[in-house]
């Protein structure tokens, strides 16, 4: 292996919770909402899918539904798409659905999991370069500086930047040609088997991480590390599970 590829949310970073990311909207619009109301809007919030980075929804609503497809392709379909489905669900001021997401944008919104610093700095100790390639609507990077992760990444490769959505193989063309890497010799690390696994498509190995909580998950991408050394140029020895 000469390169790795990261999805973003769910594999090196976790979005708050639904509940946090209310609160923080609620706080900064100065608006005042009882506990058990707040507690009960997050999850309505949760189930409607309108938090991105969190539970897909439960149902897209069918007005939304063509919209849902292609989120990923723009930074108005992004926002359009995750605004509607916070429309769902009834809040005190309109203006609450914008600042929900625009507070979702926010370095303030994400953590990395635990292991994800010592594993992206393993791997430039070991001379492998690393790109991030996600379905997203917006710039990522910062949450990358703010967190101090930046320094280990050498390029990103962002869906709403180049209109085009995982799983389609021309947006990991774009990470590996961004990388110089050959795919057949690159690594995909994702939590996403539909999404993250279209990487296969171009010879690339590909390893699945679960999405989960990042308490829960406090070593999950250690055997990436365990995975270049041992695959050296064998592309095809990467877990997938």
């Amino acid at each position: 292996m000469t390169s790795v590829l990261f999805d973003f949310s769910g594999t090196l970073f976790r979005i708050e919770s639904a509940e946090s990311w209310l609160r923080s909207a609620l706080r900064a619009a100065d608006v005042a909402m009882p506990e058990p109301e707040l507690a009960e809007k997050a999850r309505a919030l949760e189930a409607a899918g309108a938090l991105p980075g969190g539970p897909a929804p439960v149902r897209v609503p069918d007005d939304l539904a063509g919209l849902w497809r292609v989120r990923d392709e723009s930074a108005e379909l992004h926002r359009a798409a995750y605004t509607g489905l916070c429309r769902q669900v009834p809040l005190p001021d309109p203006a609450l659905y914008d600042a929900l997401y625009d507070r979702h944008r926010t370095p303030a919104a994400w953590s990395p999991y635990p292991d994800a610093p010592a594993v992206l700095s393993g791997l430039r100790e070991r001379g492998l370069r690393v790109g991030v390639v996600s379905n997203i609507g917006w710039d990522l990077r910062p949450v990358f500086r703010e967190h101090g992760l930046d320094a280990y990444v050498d390029t990103y490769t962002l869906s709403y930047e180049h209109g085009v959505q995982k799983p389609d193989p021309r947006l990991f063309t774009i990470a590996c040609e961004a990388l110089g890497a050959d795919p057949r010799r690159t690594l995909m690390v994702g939590d996403s088997r539909r999404a993250d696994g279209g990487a296969a498509a171009l010879g690339c190995a590909v390893h699945f991480v679960d999405h989960l909580p990042a308490a829960e998950r406090p070593d999950g991408l250690r055997p990436v590390l365990e995975l270049v050394g041992r695959a050296g140029g064998n592309t095809a020895y990467a877990r997938r599970r």
